[in-house]
């Protein structure tokens, strides 16, 4: 294919330009089906832990009139990420199962719809729980934290996990947004439009203009002009 300057480009486009609208505009009706009627919605609730100090030290500093001291936090930091993992053991997603009496998922289902995460350089852990029900969401988010936490006790020996936020039911779906769909197909129809009108460009071999016969290697000796007759006729009358 030949080098196109960009306005031999632009003309190209603009010449095609009802079959870029109709495919962008077809690719956006699509969308907004998949949008719509497609996409199953999920809900996300989430509840927020706060790594504090043990029983033991806060009644030892509250003794000494100390307030928390960087050894309580570099500790609790360095165990954010142990905690994340304590999260979704089978201990405590079993437990969560049996408290709840969930029996219509089986323990892997649960376990991938439950994610951890840590503010970085913080004590502070969320836990999100993702379901089609958003109550359920809710319940079994804020459930997870009070088994969690009481694990710790059980475990560590130590009580220096306390719930922050608890989780709330959401009002909207998490992983729907229709405008946004409905932009990315509208991006992807008009790809595929230019690359459809560039395509059909390259393919077509016809001879239209004076610079088409020249990049074949002929020489033009004449042209003839298109003359309306019937409109000289009229115009005569």
């Amino acid at each position: 294919m030949e080098e196109l300057d960009l306005k031999e480009l632009f003309s190209i486009f603009w010449k095609k330009k009802i079959w870029l609208v109709m495919i962008t505009i077809v690719f956006m009706i699509l969308g907004a089906a998949y949008s719509y009627f497609l996409v199953k919605p999920d809900y996300k609730a989430s509840t927020t832990l706060v790594l504090a100090k043990t029983n033991g030290k806060e009644t030892d500093d509250m003794q000494s009139g100390n307030s928390i001291t960087q050894t309580d936090v570099t500790l609790n930091q360095k165990l954010v990420s142990t905690y994340s993992e304590v999260v979704k053991s089978k201990t405590v997603i079993r437990e969560v199962m049996k408290n709840l009496k969930i029996d219509d998922l089986d323990e892997e289902a649960l376990r991938k719809e439950v994610t951890v995460t840590s503010v970085k350089d913080t004590e502070v852990i969320q836990i999100s729980v993702t379901n089609e029900n958003p109550d359920y969401a809710a319940k079994i988010a804020n459930e997870i934290a009070n088994v969690f936490t009481k694990k710790v006790g059980d475990i560590y020996n130590i009580n220096n996990v306390y719930i922050l936020d608890v989780a709330e039911i959401p009002n909207e779906p998490y992983n729907i947004n229709h405008i946004k769909d409905i932009a990315i197909f509208a991006f992807v129809g008009i790809v595929v439009a230019c690359g459809y009108i560039l395509i059909d460009n390259m393919l077509d071999n016809t001879i239209k203009t004076n610079a088409d016969v020249e990049k074949i290697g002929l020489t033009v000796l004449a042209e003839i002009p298109c003359y309306d007759f019937d409109e000289r006729v009229r115009g005569g009358k």
